[in-house]
C-alpha cells in the first residue's frame, strides 16, 4: 500500500517554557512514529497572534509536521491525545495531494 502524505499543524500554548515545548513536540512526534508513521519534517512555523482568544490566550506557537503514513492509525492517536493535552490549543490534520 502506498504511503499518503499528511500535514499536521498544531498551536502550542505560549505559557510553556522552551524546554517544555521541546518535550511536547518530541512527545507528539514520537506518538506518530510509534504508531507507524514516518515524520518527514517537524518544525516551528512562528509565534502568531490568534484570530480569537483560546483558553485566555491571544498568541500561540504554530508547529508543522509533515508525515508519511500507510494508514490513519498514527493520526487518529495523535488526534485523540492532542484533544486531551491542554498545552495544544488547536490542531488540524490535512491529507496532502502533492
Amino acid at each position: 500500500m502506498a504511503q499518503s502524505k499528511y500535514e499536521v499543524t498544531y498551536i502550542i500554548s505560549t505559557t510553556l517554557d522552551e524546554e517544555s515545548k521541546t518535550a511536547l513536540v518530541n512527545r507528539f512526534d514520537g506518538i506518530l512514529k510509534d504508531n507507524g508513521a514516518e515524520v518527514v519534517d517537524s518544525k516551528d512555523w512562528s509565534k502568531r497572534r490568534l484570530a480569537y482568544e483560546i483558553n485566555n490566550q491571544h498568541e500561540g506557537i504554530y508547529h508543522i509536521v509533515n508525515v508519511l503514513a500507510d494508514n490513519d492509525e498514527a493520526l487518529n492517536e495523535f488526534d485523540r491525545l492532542a484533544k486531551i493535552d491542554g498545552a495544544i490549543l488547536r490542531h488540524m490534520i490535512v491529507k496532502r495531494e502533492d
